[in-house]
């Protein structure tokens, strides 16, 4: 089975979490909430691979996240 990465990443200063992948061609999605956005990966990444042009077969999401934040000491 394929295995699909995507990141999801926190912009603080626009406050959304923004979901990329080099293995699907045009997923850049952005969501004010990590649970929404996923749902939206959910979604937008079956048809943007039949977009592509990707044959129809069963795939995993790999989702990895990151967050930084600063702290005012």
């Amino acid at each position: 089975m394929e295995e699909l990465l995507i990141k999801l990443t926190w912009d603080q200063e626009a406050r959304v979490w923004i979901a990329e992948s080099d293995d699907v061609p045009g997923l850049v999605l952005e969501c004010g909430s990590f649970d929404a956005l996923i749902e939206r990966v959910r979604v937008t990444v079956p048809e943007l691979l039949e977009m592509n042009g990707a044959t129809p077969a069963p795939c995993q999401l790999r989702m990895v996240s990151e967050r930084c934040e600063r702290l005012a000491m």
